[in-house]
């Protein structure tokens, strides 16, 4: 596990900790181990310091943090150059996608319909920003991240760049990837109808960055979204990912996501009635 997402996750088992889809275990643990210590420290220099969990306000679910986000610069879907900092003045909820996965990603996205509707209902769509930034520079440019937005109805930002920008990117918030063989079926690809090459491992996470551009609450694994998942994403999904949607592997939930972000506008966000799933 990398060091910033291990770190987060100190005070928890490392049995809770989900290792990057694919992933043989024995990798995962060590990823888990190179950061443990590092954050450990780091965690307990700042859990007094970010004063969250104030009283009348929902608990906070993620493993919290209070450090500042270098300035780096992606490109979005429709080809223009965005910067974290253009997003000061709002809080920013951001989590890793690839537009050619099979297994988490399609269930983040349905995550994300759930929490940008919660939003909207509750009048707060000024004051909060979606990201989703991919972990696959090689096959997601604009036009496919544009072509997934469509399909998918995502309405946020997405995210990507040049391999070494995506890099710098997930290496800063400790989210690991890496190419590996497809796996068998392998994935036909939704926008060419040709069979993948390739697949990418990632470990998974949610990340809230506050309206100052500091990272604040991170909290570890993947969505669940329960049983009623859009047909338009659950067509994507292959046969691990229909059980990762049955079993999330460490899941969050989508209301203990909006109890996060609603610690950090100081307000409480239900999840409205009928909302996306």
């Amino acid at each position: 596990m990398p060091q910033a997402v291990a770190a987060a996750n100190a005070g928890r088992s490392a049995r809770s900790i989900r290792p990057p889809r694919r992933v043989d275990r024995v990798r995962g643990r060590a990823w888990i181990a190179v950061g443990v210590a590092a954050v450990m420290l780091a965690a307990a220099g700042t859990a007094l310091a970010i004063g969250l969990g104030r009283h009348g306000l929902p608990p906070v679910t993620g493993d919290r943090l209070d450090r500042a986000v270098q300035d780096m610069t992606l490109t979005d879907q429709d080809g223009r150059r965005v910067s974290l900092a253009d997003f000061r003045g709002r809080v920013v909820v951001l989590a890793p996608i690839l537009t050619l996965c099979a297994e988490v990603c399609p269930i983040t996205t349905g995550a994300f319909l759930q929490m940008t509707a919660a939003v909207r209902t509750a009048g707060l769509t000024r004051r909060v920003v979606f990201v989703e930034a991919t972990v696959d520079p090689g096959r997601d440019d604009p036009a496919r991240l544009k072509a997934y937005a469509r399909m998918t109805g995502a309405s946020w930002t997405l995210l990507t760049g040049s391999a070494d920008q995506v890099h710098r990117f997930w290496s800063f918030f400790g989210v690991g990837y890496f190419t590996q063989p497809e796996p068998s079926p392998p994935t036909v690809d939704w926008l060419t109808g040709k069979t993948a090459t390739y697949d990418v491992a990632h470990s998974d996470g949610l990340f809230f960055l506050d309206a100052r551009g500091h990272e604040r609450i991170v909290i570890v694994g993947a969505p669940t979204v329960g049983p009623n998942l859009l047909p338009r994403l659950k067509r994507l999904l292959n046969t691990e990912g229909l059980r990762e949607l049955a079993h999330p592997h460490a899941p969050w939930t989508v209301p203990q996501a909006l109890d996060d972000l609603g610690n950090l506008l100081g307000t409480r966000i239900p999840l409205p009635y009928g909302a996306p799933s």
